[in-house]
């Protein structure tokens, strides 16, 4: 009788986490499968950083981005047995993990109030600062929360992942057009927020 395999506890991602080459990756991958639970802790830390920034930009909250974190790479460890190497390990995990938000997010609401989020809510005018320092990215975030769902989503979509209008429509299940106006409202939101 063999023994149960002992699922990883996950800690929480460091800033300075560093991705291996993809042999490392490979490797990694092959003991993980195996059984090995530092490996898969090793993956966890080469890759959580990034995907945390992700489900807590997608999600709203680092609270929401925490538990999506744990639920992404539980998922992970389940599916990666179905990882063939076609992709980097980087890229199969930030697709998996998008994913997973974007089923987070489809699910916590229905299409419609994504469509008729209003952007009336009260701003506060702050100082503004310089773009370049760790205070503005930390009021950038802050802002990002702020933002309706819809919004938000397709902001980080487009704006800060890269995808173009018609990609963002079919990730979230939207127009072409419901994107390029979301991405408009959330600029307008974020320039608003920002002063």
């Amino acid at each position: 009788m063999t023994a149960p395999k002992q699922r990883p506890v996950l800690p929480f991602p460091s800033k300075d986490t560093a991705v291996e080459p993809a042999s490392e990756g490979m490797d990694l991958v092959a003991r993980s499968q195996a059984g090995d639970v530092q490996a898969f802790e090793a993956i966890y830390r080469q890759h959580a950083g990034r995907l945390y920034t992700l489900a807590c930009r997608m999600a709203g909250s680092p609270e929401d981005g925490e538990d999506l974190l744990q639920e992404i790479f539980l998922q992970a460890y389940r599916k990666l047995g179905s990882f063939k190497g076609d992709s980097t390990l980087g890229t199969w995990l930030y697709r998996l993990a998008l994913n997973h938000c974007l089923d987070y997010v489809r699910s916590r609401h229905a299409k419609m109030s994504k469509l008729t989020d209003t952007l009336d809510t009260e701003v506060s005018h702050q100082p503004t600062a310089r773009r370049d320092t760790p205070i503005a990215r930390l009021d950038l975030e802050r802002a990002l929360e702020r933002l309706p769902d819809g919004c938000r989503e397709a902001f980080v979509l487009h704006d800060v992942e890269g995808f173009d209008h018609k990609e963002v429509g079919q990730l979230l299940g939207i127009a072409e057009g419901t994107s390029k106006s979301q991405v408009f409202k959330a600029r307008a939101k974020l320039r608003a927020l920002l002063r």
